[in-house]
């Protein structure tokens, strides 16, 4: 059952699960979350897993279903160790009237190496009254000492037919008429990332007036779809014998990428592919790219800069 707020307009927040009956996927971890919820307390939780899939919408619904005074905090914008210290530490300290607090960090694989060693002691120290909900894509990025204080659970995207039974009942309880095919088109292009599928049906819907009445139905334009094997394309022309810097960059400004994270990893994973025999190279010139990302406002010129690189190995 899909339920819905009034107070949003946006469907990824109008339909955002507020219980676990209508949370998507994962049935083994809702079964444990159930059982937290019904004791009314929490293990301190590390959920990972790709983009899009449900990570932060079920560390909103565990704190929305418990009785507790909870902080949310967006760690790829507050990421210092003067988070921690100042707002993270302030939060736990102060006294609340309900039996629990919890701290959300979302997307906390952001966090500075310095912000998470310090979060190791404030974990322990409030121990008896607060609780610790962390969110991250990349769980390698969160150091040890802090996943051994967490239970570390890995968010499965939910299959592509569960995604399309999701959102075409969210498109009948918004009465927008749909072809299947267009909704196939969706979800093969942006799963598993839900909620880019919901921010592409929102686009595309569109609404006529026929005799007094106002009928809405999904139109897809191709044109706003970005590319969602743009990697297999890239991995594609640096396989062959005398790959093209500008084909690859034409592949890339096709897709409309700001975030080249996901395409040095897969770049990394597959480097046998392209450059067999030559994978430790590879690593290197991925590691020094992708730091130095962190410090380029135009990412596309780092990313391509990486590129002429893997092709300078042929």
């Amino acid at each position: 059952m899909v339920t819905a707020t009034k107070d949003h307009t946006l469907l990824v927040e109008k339909y955002r699960s507020k219980d676990l009956d209508s949370y998507v996927g994962n049935e083994h971890i809702k079964k444990t979350i159930k059982q937290y919820l019904g004791q009314n307390d929490i293990q301190n939780l590390i959920f990972y897993g790709p983009a899009g899939t449900g990570k932060t919408t079920l560390a909103k619904l565990i704190v929305n279903n418990l009785n507790c005074d909870y902080l949310y905090i967006n760690a790829s914008d507050e990421r210092g160790i003067e988070t921690i210290r100042d707002k993270v530490s302030g939060f736990a300290s102060t006294a609340s009237f309900k039996p629990l607090k919890v701290v959300i960090l979302d997307e906390a694989d952001f966090l500075t190496i310095q912000a998470q060693a310090s979060l190791r002691n404030v974990i322990e120290t409030f121990s008896r009254t607060t609780r610790f909900i962390m969110t991250c894509n990349y769980v390698e990025r969160i150091i040890d000492p802090l996943q051994s204080r967490c239970q570390v659970l890995k968010i499965v995207p939910p299959s592509k037919g569960e995604v399309a039974a999701h959102i075409a009942g969210i498109m009948g309880q918004e009465d927008v008429s749909f072809e299947r095919e267009h909704l196939k088109i969706i979800v093969n292009q942006y799963y598993p990332d839900l909620r880019k599928c919901l921010n592409t049906i929102q686009l595309s819907i569109r609404t006529d007036e026929v005799k007094g009445k106002t009928d809405k139905y999904l139109q897809i334009d191709k044109s706003v779809l970005v590319s969602s094997n743009y990697m297999t394309q890239v991995l594609k022309e640096l396989s062959n014998a005398k790959p093209k810097w500008r084909e690859i960059r034409q592949i890339i400004t096709n897709a409309n990428v700001s975030d080249f994270e996901e395409l040095y990893r897969y770049l990394y994973d597959n480097a046998n592919v392209y450059a067999s025999g030559r994978e430790g190279m590879v690593a290197i010139y991925i590691n020094e790219y992708s730091y130095q990302s962190n410090f380029r406002i135009d990412k596309e010129i780092n990313c391509m800069a990486l590129i002429q690189k893997l092709i300078e190995l042929k």
